[in-house]
């Protein structure tokens, strides 16, 4: 597995690496002066994420500048974009960490063994992906390997993940996991920490939202022993949103 990570790791490098060379002149041309193009920086293409999330107005529309977005190197090695799934302006938002291996080929977030999870999480408090809850993911390309992604391309998604709560304006929204928790939030706590209390989503335009951190199924499934605590959780969010009808 370490050698075909690697190998995934470095094609996506190599094929990035040439989309951002500039030409050298062929041999029979005469030598030009000329001014090399600058390459894109981190920053630049923060910005330039900034700006296509402002720009989209409508989730469809966030959807598109999402799957042409080329500043994050996960996508050079990744099968599909993924974005979204779920109903569009439902009350509920859950956001997650990042597709997986079956996210990544399905084209869709928490599809996974951890996803028929969060199904049944969700349904013992009267929520589903088909009627009352938006899915998604504070990144959209599976990283090699599954490895967590780094906070450089966290920071990359992160003006579209703003922009998709903004659009979606959810009256409450559940995170699933240490990793969206804690770049949600920009804090060091850990779910265990987070987990159980109620925060607040701000994006940069003043949307506000409450926010449950909550453990991730995957982690649930492999600590079967928390699931009483992940019954808790549930139960303070179904409280809260009934304060909220």
């Amino acid at each position: 597995m370490g050698v075909e990570v690697d190998e995934v790791e470095m094609r996506a490098l190599k094929k990035a690496a040439e989309s951002r060379t500039v030409a050298a002149p062929a041999d029979d041309e005469a030598p030009k002066p000329r001014r090399l193009k600058r390459a894109k920086t981190h920053e630049d293409w923060v910005n330039d994420a900034r700006q296509l999330a402002r720009k989209a107005d409508s989730l469809d529309a966030l959807k598109a500048a999402i799957e042409g977005f080329d500043g994050c190197i996960l996508k050079e090695a990744a099968r599909n974009t993924v974005c979204f799934d779920g109903v569009q302006g439902a009350p509920v938002m859950v956001i997650g960490e990042g597709p997986g291996a079956e996210e990544d080929v399905k084209g869709l977030p928490f599809v996974g063994r951890a996803g028929q999870l969060l199904d049944k999480m969700l349904a013992a408090i009267n929520l589903s992906r088909t009627e009352n809850t938006f899915i998604t993911n504070v990144n959209y390309w599976r990283p090699p390997g599954n490895r967590n992604p780094s906070d450089e391309e966290l920071e990359l998604c992160r003006p579209f993940v703003d922009r998709m709560v903004e659009l979606g304006a959810p009256k409450l929204v559940i995170v699933a996991g240490g990793v969206a928790a804690k770049s949600l939030l920009q804090t060091r706590d850990g779910i265990m920490k987070l987990r159980g209390t109620e925060q607040v989503l701000k994006t940069p335009s003043g949307f506000e939202a409450p926010m449950f951190p909550m453990f991730h199924p995957a982690f649930l499934l492999r600590r079967p022993e928390e699931k009483s605590r992940a019954w808790r959780d549930l139960l303070q969010i179904q409280a809260k949103l009934e304060s909220l009808a």
